[in-house]
């Protein structure tokens, strides 16, 4: 019942991570067709999956701002931008076009998950308990599904360019319930203390393991499973579709295991598992094998994310706390834009197994964060 009464109290910014979801299941089911439609090698792919970056980089600065403008508006136009840009991906017929795609799709995904993200906060706060990882598990549900849907209709011969128009449609349908009363904000506190800078910096750290953990499977699992396993498209369309079920499994348990043990404590027992995953994946023999990889990548990375937010939002001041977790989250995304790239370059140097076992090194970064964190507790946090 935890879960559900989550979901409940924010259900606006629910449908917000939903959307968000959606369209990155689909691409990620996609990856191969999109490789081959622009004639990309590895690194040339990894190179133009950087355009997401730019996106992303902006809105680290513009996301407050447009937050404070729009207010309760933020989220639907938000979501109304991302739907006019996510066909982009699907009509480029060169890497150049495809990287401007990428910078425009980045853009928008990064404006839509920092408003909904600070959402999140501010209910956290108003409410006085975790939501952080209810939501992100409606992510993971949506990109699951999505993935499996995109996969079925590769199968079926349909075109990018038909996927993503259909989830265009559904994203301006999903945006209009986002209108969202927001909390006021107290501009002379706002200028007067001091921005949370080492706090942002710390936690958008681990954020950024947890997400690059993640963005390893999403990008790179379709094409590990169908090119180095010989799977088929609908085999490859598994991989981030397992990624996505477990990571939902493990953001609903952490909602409920952040009511009873320290987020500290799954930070660690996160990574760890996720770790054992990439070397799963690394070594498998088989689709089968590599399922069970990704299934334990997902299942332990999967509450790393959102308690690094949820733990910058609870030791900021509520003034900076939109800004603060809108930095955090966009040092995290870099997480997203990183993967597919060092992906890229150790995978046309040295393959995608060896790739997959530079991850499973990159994962224990977060525990050290972590220890780090809870031992200057007192030292970074606002809040008394």
């Amino acid at each position: 019942m935890n879960v559900l009464s989550a979901l409940s109290v924010s259900r606006r910014p629910v449908v917000a991570f939903m959307i968000v979801g959606v369209f990155w299941g689909s691409f990620a089911a996609q990856v191969p067709v999109l490789k081959a439609g622009i004639e990309a090698d590895d690194t040339l792919f990894g190179l133009v999956l950087l355009g997401t970056s730019l996106g992303l980089i902006s809105t680290m600065w513009l996301a407050p701002i447009f937050d404070r403008a729009l207010g309760r508006n933020a989220m639907p136009v938000a979501g109304l931008i991302f739907a006019a840009l996510v066909l982009g991906p699907s009509l480029a017929p060169g890497p150049m076009l495809f990287f401007l795609a990428m910078v425009a799709a980045g853009y928008a995904s990064g404006m839509l998950d920092v408003v909904m993200n600070a959402r999140v906060s501010e209910l956290e706060a108003r409410h006085g308990r975790s939501l952080m990882n209810a939501n992100h598990a409606m992510f993971s549900v949506a990109y699951a599904i999505s993935a499996v849907c995109t996969g079925v209709a590769r199968e079926a011969g349909f075109e990018p360019f038909q996927i993503f128009g259909t989830i265009a449609v559904l994203i301006v349908f999903m945006a209009l319930w986002l209108r969202m009363e927001v909390e006021p904000i107290d501009e002379e506190a706002r200028r007067t203390n001091r921005f949370p800078w080492p706090t942002v910096l710390l936690c958008g750290a681990i954020v950024l393991v947890a997400f690059f953990v993640e963005a390893t499977v999403e990008a790179w699992s379709a094409l590990h499973i169908e090119r180095t396993l010989g799977g088929r498209a609908a085999e490859g369309a598994l991989g981030p579709a397992v990624l996505g079920l477990t990571m939902a499994i493990g953001r609903f348990s952490g909602q409920a295991l952040t009511e009873r043990f320290s987020e500290h404590a799954i930070i660690m027992i996160g990574t760890a598992m996720a770790s054992c995953g990439a070397l799963i994946a690394a070594a498998a023999p088989s689709p089968l094998i590599a399922y069970f990889g990704f299934g334990a990548m997902g299942l332990g990375i999967a509450a790393v994310g959102p308690v690094g937010l949820a733990i910058v939002g609870r030791m900021v001041r509520p003034e900076h706390r939109t800004a603060a977790v809108a930095r955090a989250a966009v040092i995290g995304f870099m997480g997203f834009v990183l993967a597919p790239s060092l992906m890229g370059f150790i995978s046309g140097a040295f393959g995608l197994r060896l790739a997959f076992v530079a991850v499973a090194a990159l994962a224990l970064l977060a525990p050290l964060l972590a220890i780090y964190l809870r031992s200057n507790a007192a030292r970074y946090s606002q809040v008394s």
